[in-house]
């Protein structure tokens, strides 16, 4: 009677642990916002318990990744590569050799699947400058005189993707020489830095209650501003500055990683990022354009104004001198 007491009970535990749900890793970022029942959809499509690791900003994700390339690996798939990481990841091969198909998008990225973009830009308070009745800048220059001294905050280029971005557009507009002389004077006149996107806007910006008029940020930030107010605004109190030298396009994506312990249910949650579902959600939960074509957009983002330009440096450059930037404009600014 006891054996059938304790085979009965190997039993229960073996169905119970044929019958759980495979647990697949999905590494992101800290802006990673995606309701959970778009999660749980895919979880019962295919049996599946998805685990979300936030890695603190994009730039500090790609690098916990790759310090833990040979240990294994943390997570199966990742999203949050841009077009600024991705060659980074794959040159350091932490990315599948092969990924799964796409859908029809209307940005690509090499490596991965595209699965957002936006607009990495200045973006201001309006009621700081009215009350304080400052022009606002026409040129990035014009942030280095007496009057803009202490006004702008960025996230930094060496631990976050839209600092890194913003960089990325001062090179590809300025060019590399008048870039770095740019920021040596933003130096002297006060810019704060901040060590990600999430720190600099909610923390630093005055509109947020911090000391900062100005911020590194992105051009879908007004309709957020709107769209969380609740009915407290119907125009945003804040906007954007499309200067030159200040404007990056941001392409986002996911790509299943090497070594992945679930390489199939990652490829398929990798593919999901780019379902109706999920595209549907990404305007109004992280405030960036869906990368599937013919994805219908929100009416809040009438306020989501998009660039007439962006600059940036060749994909060749970005991929070959990233680094010596990076390095270049922390001696620069930091140092």
């Amino acid at each position: 009677m006891r054996l059938k007491t304790v085979l009965a009970g190997v039993l229960a535990v073996w169905v119970q642990a044929a019958l759980a749900a495979t647990e697949v890793r999905l590494a992101v970022h800290d802006s990673y916002d995606l309701p959970k029942e778009t999660i749980t959809a895919f979880e019962s499509a295919n049996d599946a318990k998805v685990v979300i690791l936030k890695m603190g900003d994009g730039n500090a994700m790609l690098n916990r990744l790759i310090l833990t390339r040979n240990e294994g690996g943390v997570a199966d798939a990742v999203y949050g590569l841009d077009n600024n990481t991705v060659a980074k990841a794959h040159s350091a091969g932490i990315l599948a050799a092969r990924q799964p198909a796409s859908a029809r998008t209307v940005v690509q990225l090499p490596h991965a699947l595209a699965v957002d973009y936006g607009f990495v830009t200045l973006y201001y308070d309006k009621k700081w400058f009215e009350q304080k009745k400052l022009p606002l800048p026409k040129t990035l220059q014009d942030l280095t005189r007496p009057e803009y001294k202490n006004l702008l905050v960025t996230p930094s280029p060496a631990t976050s993707s839209p600092g890194l971005a913003f960089l990325m557009a001062n090179i590809g507009g300025m060019g590399e020489e008048g870039a770095f002389k740019w920021w040596a004077q933003m130096r002297q006149n006060g810019v704060k830095v901040a060590k990600g996107w999430s720190e600099a806007y909610y923390t630093d910006f005055t509109q947020n209650g911090g000391a900062y008029p100005l911020v590194v940020s992105y051009a879908a930030s007004p309709a957020a501003e709107v769209h969380y107010s609740k009915g407290k605004y119907s125009v945003p109190p804040t906007g954007n500055l499309f200067l030159k030298g200040g404007v990056f396009r941001q392409v986002e994506g996911a790509a299943v990683l090497k070594g992945a312990k679930q390489p199939e249910l990652a490829a398929k949650l990798v593919q999901w990022l780019q379902s109706s579902e999920v595209q549907k959600a990404l305007p109004t939960e992280m405030w960036v354009y869906p990368a599937v074509k013919n994805t219908p957009l929100p009416k809040v983002f009438e306020f989501a104004q998009a660039p007439k330009h962006t600059d940036s440096p060749s994909r060749n450059d970005i991929d070959t001198k990233q680094k010596q930037w990076v390095g270049r404009w922390t001696k620069t600014v930091l140092r």
